[in-house]
C-alpha cells in the first residue's frame, strides 16, 4: 500500500514524500518477513539493517541490505526541515531520487514476496 501511495504522490511532483513512503513499503516488507519467520520483536527503522536480520534466518536476504541500503537516507530527511542542512525536503529531492527509491523498494519487496510465497 505505502508503495501504491509512493506511486500516486510522485505523478504531483512530491518527490520527497514519493522517497519517504517508498522507504516505509520496504521496511514494513522486511518486518513482514521477519514477524513470518518466528521473530517475536522487530525493532529499528533501517532497511538495511533488517536485511541483515533476514539474512540471519534465511540466507537468501544476503547481499540485498547493500541493493536496498539507500532507501535509509529517505527515512528522515524527506520529512523534517531541520533534517537537511538549509532547505525544505520538498525542494531537496528530484524525479530521480522518487524513480531510483521506487525501484529498490519494489525490488524489495518483490524478493521479499518470493521469500514467503516458498515459506
Amino acid at each position: 500500500m505505502d508503495l501504491d501511495d509512493a506511486q500516486f504522490v510522485a505523478t504531483g511532483k512530491r518527490y520527497h514524500l514519493t522517497c519517504f513512503l517508498a522507504q516505509q513499503a520496504a521496511e514494513k516488507g522486511l518486518k513482514a518477513f521477519l514477524y513470518f519467520s518466528g521473530a517475536e520483536s522487530v525493532r529499528g527503522h533501517s532497511v538495511a539493517e533488517l536485511c541483515e536480520d533476514a539474512a540471519g534466518l534465511d540466507p537468501a536476504f544476503t547481499g540485498l541490505s547493500e541493493q536496498a541500503a539507500p532507501l535509509d537516507k529517505y527515512y528522515v530527511p524527506t520529512r523534517y526541515p531541520n533534517g537537511l542542512p538549509g532547505g525544505l525536503p520538498s525542494h531537496a529531492f528530484i524525479l530521480k531520487d522518487a524513480e531510483m527509491a521506487i525501484a529498490m523498494a519494489t525490488a524489495v519487496l518483490d524478493f521479499v514476496g518470493k521469500r514467503l510465497a516458498q515459506g
